[in-house]
């Protein structure tokens, strides 16, 4: 809850949140075109596309990767390679690096077919037995989240990178989830689960 206090707090203190310049943004974002691509859509299916997500969960992040940068992984979320590119940014630069990526728009992807029942079934409805609670239910029936709320996109997603995520959540490496959401739902998927959930998402329009 201290965690969550603390975070919450760089949020409501932020002038800027949400708020920044769009070109402002593209001229600070070539260096994250190496990993992110120049137009918000990586290649490279371990790391994210943020073409198109709402700017007030970018800017989450990376105060969040700033915060784990400066408490050693203690607080906030940790990576070795985005903690480090967050560390000297401003809010300001986060503002408006959040403003220009959300600009853009996310590539569409696909859903194979043998993961598109399992998918949908726990995207849908979840499973009331195993009290695993329907994605739908926050990130909304397209995935396209709640920019209000907090939700991020998660339809178009690299269904690689939504697969590490998922398995970080469930495991206990990323718990920066408002109230510990994700790692509640993540913690009861399997990785058969985890895998055709990830591959539906990133189908779905």
């Amino acid at each position: 809850m201290k965690k969550l206090a603390l975070i919450m707090t760089l949020l409501a203190s932020s002038s800027v949140m949400a708020q920044g310049d769009v070109e402002a943004g593209k001229a600070k974002a070539a260096t994250c075109a190496a990993c992110h691509g120049a137009d918000g859509n990586s290649a490279l299916a371990q790391y994210p596309k943020i073409a198109g997500q709402h700017p007030r969960y970018l800017e989450k992040q990376l105060i969040e990767f700033k915060l784990g940068q400066s408490s050693g992984g203690k607080q906030g979320r940790y990576d070795p390679v985005m903690s480090g590119m967050a560390a000297p940014l401003s809010e300001v630069d986060m503002a408006d690096l959040s403003a220009y990526f959300a600009s853009l728009e996310m590539s569409q992807g696909t859903t194979p077919e043998n993961s598109l029942d399992v998918g949908k079934q726990l995207y849908l409805a979840g499973d009331a037995e195993r009290g695993i609670t329907a994605c739908v239910a926050c990130h909304g029936p397209r995935g396209n989240g709640t920019p209000s709320s907090g939700f991020p996109k998660i339809s178009g997603q690299h269904a690689e990178y939504t697969q590490i995520q998922l398995t970080k959540f469930r495991d206990g490496q990323r718990n920066n989830d408002l109230n510990g959401m994700m790692g509640s739902v993540a913690a009861k998927l399997s990785d058969a689960e985890i895998t055709a959930l990830s591959q539906y998402l990133g189908g779905l329009h």
